[in-house]
């Protein structure tokens, strides 16, 4: 059974929301008309990782968190097209880590594309973006297609880069000063996002060949800020580029963009902390509230905004299969039915999560499987079975369990809460648990470099229907950490990439989806629901995160601040 002191956070948060806050208020004041945006002012964010500093400004790390941090400088290909976000009629949400469908896809760099021959793919680049200018690096000076050949050959030749990621490319070339051509050896279902609007596609001129891009003063791009401040820890500060040449369409007219004359990423790495921010009006925006907390901020903060979100990171307790006793698939599934998935469900997480929703986001549409209608074998898995637990061990030859340690990243506050449960399951069933907090930089080296322990408590991203098959379980990949390694699963996967007819993904994803669960490299854990808030006075906002992968530059640049409506409300 779930211990209660293992959930005292909610107390603690109690207590720091308690403190006194603004005034509440009867009635709103009336927002600024739709038709009528206002410029400058600060917006200030408590990101999706609000706890997290930025791990690298050189596009040549492929840190997965570079978008995040750069993607209001560095903009990519395509992008997701806002003007089809829920908020404003449309049909998406733009909450995915890096999953748009082709629909929700915009050019941004990219004026327009097109297939040549089934191998060749055509771009061609706008006119008149220009680069900023940034001192000891360049002069401000037009983006050519020679920047995104560039960029390509820049990440391909990297040493840090994603084996495989590329290997579908056989070169990139310009046709002339606009005019970008990628050929293939075989296509790629994810050709747009792997080089055009996923992780790794920001576009860097040539003369950053020049200079060390691990300094964030010489971070150069055409978006629509530049980044003018880094206290790693504290707080990322972007001035609006004045020189942007994007515009956002309100009512009949188009209107210059960034509204905002300066946006900060506020870094705060204390839960209780952060949401006294949003509460308080130090953070016009705060992207994931826990469950815990909203009811309280809901009853001391009605004014604030709401939205509701099913986490778009898979969580689990990677079991490293590549070590005994972890090696028997019988131990890895003894593991999983030791542990009562309902009832973390129905007590830590208050009901707001789903018992399973990873590898596969139930957003991906018919890639995903609801749980119900998996074979037998997997919905066992979800079942909590101490004795038969017991029973497989015994088998296995653990009749009296054995050790393991587990690492988890102190940056995240509710796996600090959650890894201590599950070591009370797993210890009624003979396994006994070292637990091993490290900070996030030590968290992912530990992965990276392979020297994690035999459990590793990660949040992941679902990415897309099929990176989240690839990235976590095909053999010598990065986020691979429970090293799990099968030929035929590897062939599988790509075969599924390589296959034109997206029913005859959905077929393949869904086949391998069931083989991976079943195999149990891993403790597989419900994925929660998390929550959005932001003031009445953030314009031309309804929650959205991401406009591409873990990028929300384009979301930023078109929020104005009611200045009127926060003055009112006494934060002015």
């Amino acid at each position: 059974m779930i211990n209660p002191k293992h959930i005292s956070i909610a107390l603690a948060v109690a207590l720091a929301l308690a403190a006194c806050g603004p005034p509440r208020l009867e009635e709103l004041p009336q927002p600024t008309p739709a038709e009528e945006p206002l410029y400058g002012g600060q917006l200030n964010v408590g990101t999706v990782y609000v706890t997290l500093s930025a791990l690298s400004w050189d596009p040549a790390d492929w840190a997965w968190k570079s978008n995040h941090d750069a993607g209001m400088v560095r903009e990519q290909l395509f992008a997701g097209d806002l003007d089809k976000a829920v908020s404003r009629g449309g049909p998406y949400k733009f909450i995915a880590e890096g999953y748009l469908p082709e629909e929700g896809i915009r050019g941004e760099l990219a004026e327009d594309w097109e297939w040549e021959d089934p191998l060749t793919l055509v771009v061609r680049m706008r006119s008149g973006v220009m680069f900023q200018a940034v001192p000891g690096v360049m002069e401000a000076r037009e983006l050519t297609a020679d920047d995104v050949v560039f960029t390509y050959n820049y990440l391909a030749e990297s040493p840090r880069r994603i084996p495989s990621y590329f290997d579908h490319i056989d070169k990139v070339e310009t046709r002339d000063a606009r005019t970008v051509v990628f050929r293939f050896n075989r296509f790629n279902a994810e050709w747009d996002y792997r080089f055009g609007w996923g992780y790794y596609s920001g576009i860097i001129p040539r003369e950053a060949a020049d200079i060390d891009q691990r300094d964030w003063r010489k971070l150069v791009g055409t978006g629509p800020f530049r980044l003018d401040r880094y206290v790693q820890g504290n707080v990322q500060t972007y001035r609006r580029n004045q020189e942007y040449w994007d515009s956002e369409q309100i009512g009949e007219k188009k209107f210059a963009i960034p509204f905002v004359d300066e946006l900060n990423y506020r870094i705060i790495r204390d839960e209780a902390t952060f949401l006294t921010a949003i509460r308080t009006g130090k953070l016009d925006i705060l992207e994931t509230i826990r469950w815990i907390a909203v009811d309280h901020l809901k009853e001391t903060t009605p004014e604030l905004q709401w939205q509701r979100w099913l986490s778009t990171l898979g969580q689990s307790v990677v079991l490293r299969v590549d070590i005994e006793p972890f090696d028997d698939i019988r131990v890895r599934r003894a593991m999983n039915l030791a542990v009562d998935q309902r009832e973390i469900v129905r007590v830590f997480y208050g009901g707001q999560a789903e018992l399973l929703a990873f590898p596969q986001h139930p957003d991906f549409g018919d890639y995903y499987q609801a749980l119900e209608d998996m074979p037998d074998s997997v919905q066992e898995l979800f079942s909590y079975d101490p004795a038969k637990a017991r029973e497989m061990l015994a088998d296995a030859g653990y009749p009296d369990g054995f050790d393991i340690t587990v690492d988890v990243c102190s940056c995240t506050p509710d796996h600090m809460d959650l890894l201590p449960l599950i070591a009370d399951y797993w210890d009624a069933v003979g396994i006994n648990v070292t637990i091993r907090p490290l900070e996030y930089g030590a968290f992912l080296s530990a992965m990276t470099t392979r020297t994690h322990s035999a459990g590793y408590l990660l949040n992941t991203g679902h990415v897309n229907p099929y990176t989240t098959l690839r990235k976590n379980f095909v053999t010598g990949q990065t986020w691979n950490a429970s090293m799990y390694s099968d030929p035929d699963f590897d062939a599988k996967v790509e075969e599924m990439y390589a296959t034109r007819d997206e029913a005859d993904r959905v077929r393949l994803a869904r086949e391998m989806t069931v083989d991976i669960l079943d195999e149990a490299p891993a403790l597989w854990l419900p994925i929660q629901y998390l929550h959005t808030a932001w003031w009445p006075w953030v314009r031309n906002y309804g929650g959205e995160l991401r406009a591409g992968a873990v990028r929300p530059g384009p979301i930023y640049a078109r929020i104005w601040i009611d200045h009127d409506m926060k003055r009112e409300m006494g934060f002015e």
